[in-house]
């Protein structure tokens, strides 16, 4: 099943990606999708034989073929499924490795804008909070990104591509995701006969991904700090690629609900700042100017 699997071709792969120069998300996605075609090939729609990250329980209340042995069950074995499952991930194991290292790396020892600002955001906060404990800071970071965007990607490919996810592509897409997440979990593992089947798996591989994820973090860090110039350069950029998909003054308007709902605790908070006497001072124009919008019912 292995070199069936290694034999099929027609799959998207990053020779079907821009090139490298693009963005590493893109990058990213090409290697999901590279995944979940994988397992499509394998699904019951398009191959009599399965190859599993998942054990079939689904079919394990299934009857003996024959109508002698009805009402019987198949003996399940867990340690022989265990030797399938692993055959099928050494299969795709080089697929996932470079699509975790796609997003936990940094080409050219650069970090995206937005990742870089917002990290530097959570290692400032705690700098203020006087939180010493790095843990902190990397649960921050690893609950921001990783598990909020990249895992709701791995474990749902249809959002971003125009495929189908079967149960069973979800159950295998799963597995990776679970992987996935433990790289960046600080929770030491330790696992014995009775551990689940998925965390079995990728048991021997998960050390080093902690390191590398370890090291992910870190290089953002030691990153120079962004200037003013380049966050607002890329706030325009996006802007400008984005110009005409949304409705500005709807939101706005959002904005402005929110201004007013927290009016007084956004303004206390301010004065208690330094150096926000003309951000103060632009808050308050901006919710004249909706106010007296608002009386003309500007929506």
């Amino acid at each position: 099943m292995t070199l069936t699997l290694l034999a099929w071709h027609p799959r998207c792969t990053l020779l079907h990606c821009p090139e490298p120069s693009r963005t590493d998300k893109l990058v990213a996605v090409c290697f999901i999708n590279d995944i979940a075609f994988c397992f499509c090939c394998l699904d019951v729609d398009y191959s009599d034989e399965h190859c599993h990250l998942i054990l079939p329980d689904s079919e394990a209340n299934k009857d003996v073929k024959g109508a002698g042995h009805k009402g019987k069950q198949k003996f399940k074995v867990k340690e022989m499924y265990l030797t399938k499952l692993l055959s099928t991930k050494v299969a795709i194991h080089s697929v996932v490795e470079k699509l975790f290292r796609s997003i936990w790396s940094l080409p050219n020892n650069k970090a995206p804008v937005a990742i870089k600002y917002f990290f530097d955001f959570l290692d400032a906060q705690a700098e203020s909070k006087k939180i010493t404990d790095p843990d902190v800071v990397h649960i921050w970071k690893t609950n921001s990104l990783p598990l909020r965007f990249w895992v709701n990607i791995l474990k749902n490919p249809q959002f971003v591509f125009d495929i189908k996810k079967t149960s069973h592509i979800d159950g295998c897409l799963s597995v990776i995701a679970q992987a996935f997440m433990d790289a960046f979990s600080l929770a030491e593992q330790t696992l014995g006969k009775e551990a689940p089947t998925n965390k079995l798996l990728y048991a021997k591989d998960i050390p080093l991904y902690k390191k590398e994820v370890k090291a992910y973090y870190k290089a953002i860090r030691d990153l120079p700090p962004l200037t003013t110039a380049e966050v607002e350069e890329f706030l325009a950029q996006e802007s400008k690629k984005h110009e005409n998909e949304f409705n500005e003054k709807v939101a706005l308007f959002e904005i402005y609900k929110y201004i007013v709902k927290y009016y007084d605790e956004i303004v206390s908070k301010l004065e208690r700042e330094r150096g926000f006497e003309e951000v103060q001072k632009q808050l308050q124009q901006v919710k004249a100017l909706f106010d007296e919008k608002k009386k003309c019912k500007w929506h």
